[in-house]
């Protein structure tokens, strides 16, 4: 059996920039600088293959010629297919993107989900390391990203964010941005609006550790020792690093 790799290039698309840099998999470390390109503004597959291919040219040079690729997308991919399209153009939809992103760099890219690939990037390298059983990671942002981890294994495109509450799709009322669209205060937005919503979850799901990322999870002590849980809630630590250490690991996978 062929020795697992030490390093892979991961990219994370996102509906304002896409970013990418080597990544250490012993370590979760980047191995040089983050390139960050803006996304296009019509950001169709084919113009979003073409940044991506920029940013992986600056890097595949210096690594190894066989070093695993994973991109990740904003969106559903199941088996190489793009299902959803969030922040990005609707003609993703049914979109091969994990061929076309082969094609354009002329190598087998993986493709995965941006908020499996965060949520594997927390489980091996940030604030989960270590942690066994039901992980459930969510990003508070534009909507809620989630990512199911059971075990140390994935359980890819668990949409969580789109939970019915109240008759309402879960984050348009929980997420970050009607936080601020609708001028909430942190408690007002934490007791009215997350306590229901992760109260639901752990009662779907009754998971062992809730990890909370998005730029909201740069304030931790303003929001989450509102929430009166049974299961632990912590912060994400990687950040914005998150997306693009977790689709390497997910592409040496």
């Amino acid at each position: 059996m062929a020795d697992k790799p030490t390093v892979a290039l991961g990219i994370d698309i996102g509906g304002s920039g896409i970013k990418g840099a080597p990544v250490d998999l012993v370590t979760g470390e980047f191995l040089e600088d983050r390139v960050k390109i803006a996304t296009p503004a019509k950001s169709t597959p084919e113009a979003v293959a073409e940044v991506v291919g920029q940013i992986a040219k600056q890097f595949l040079s210096t690594l190894p010629a066989d070093a695993p690729i994973g991109v990740t997308i904003p969106g559903i991919v199941r088996h190489g297919v793009v299902k959803s399209a969030a922040n990005i153009d609707k003609s993703w939809m049914n979109c091969a993107g994990e061929k076309l992103f082969s094609e354009t760099l002329g190598r087998h890219v993986h493709l995965v989900n941006d908020a499996d690939a965060a949520g594997v990037g927390e489980l091996r390298y940030g604030a989960a390391k270590g942690r066994d059983g039901l992980i459930i990671l969510t990003t508070l942002g534009t909507g809620i990203g989630s990512a199911l981890l059971y075990d140390g294994v994935l359980i890819p495109n668990a949409e969580l964010g789109h939970i019915e509450l109240s008759g309402y799709d879960a984050e348009s009322r929980a997420a970050a941005s009607a936080k601020e669209r609708e001028g909430l205060s942190y408690e007002i937005w934490a007791t009215q609006r997350l306590q229901p919503y992760y109260t639901f979850l752990e009662f779907l799901f009754s998971p062992d550790l809730f990890v909370v990322g998005g730029g909201v999870s740069r304030k931790p002590d303003k929001f989450l020792p509102l929430l009166k849980l049974e299961t632990p809630i912590i912060p994400a630590t990687l950040k914005n690093a998150a997306g693009i250490i977790g689709a390497a690991a997910l592409a040496a996978d």
